[in-house]
């Protein structure tokens, strides 16, 4: 759960203390994915490298994921999952959250999306020294 406090003005002039509560239902609620805690987060590696050959991946099955090392149409949908979540936590194309959506939305698997992007935003307030929050570009 994200939770803060902030102190606000109201419109006479009086300091009105706010307290925000955040948490994986309400980015459910709010964005309709359609998933639920049930749904999983973690998909087997084997099933993620078959489906890699079937999108034509041209590197090793072994070595790191590059969207650049499979066919267009793939190339695209990565493009457009890799920066929707926007996370800034590690190479941005060669996370496996990112493989285990695209593996989903291709073989037409439930998965947990709202947990993993719920992840990446209490990471990205967490983990920023500065007073900077990075959101999902979807919200």
């Amino acid at each position: 759960m994200i939770y803060f406090a902030v102190r606000k003005k109201d419109e006479n002039g009086q300091d009105v203390d706010l307290e925000i509560k955040f948490n994986v239902g309400d980015l459910r609620r709010v964005l309709e994915l359609g998933d639920s805690d049930n749904d999983p987060t973690i998909i087997p590696r084997r099933l993620c490298k078959g489906l890699w050959c079937r999108m034509g991946f041209t590197g090793h099955i072994n070595g790191k994921m590059g969207k650049t090392m499979f066919s267009k149409p793939y190339k695209f949908m990565i493009h457009c999952v890799v920066h929707a979540l926007s996370h800034r936590k590690g190479a941005y194309d060669e996370t496996s959250d990112y493989m285990n959506i695209i593996t989903c939305l291709v073989l037409n698997r439930p998965y947990n999306v709202s947990k993993v992007m719920f992840d990446y935003l209490v990471e990205n307030v967490k983990d920023g020294s500065e007073k900077y929050i990075m959101y999902p570009r979807f919200i």
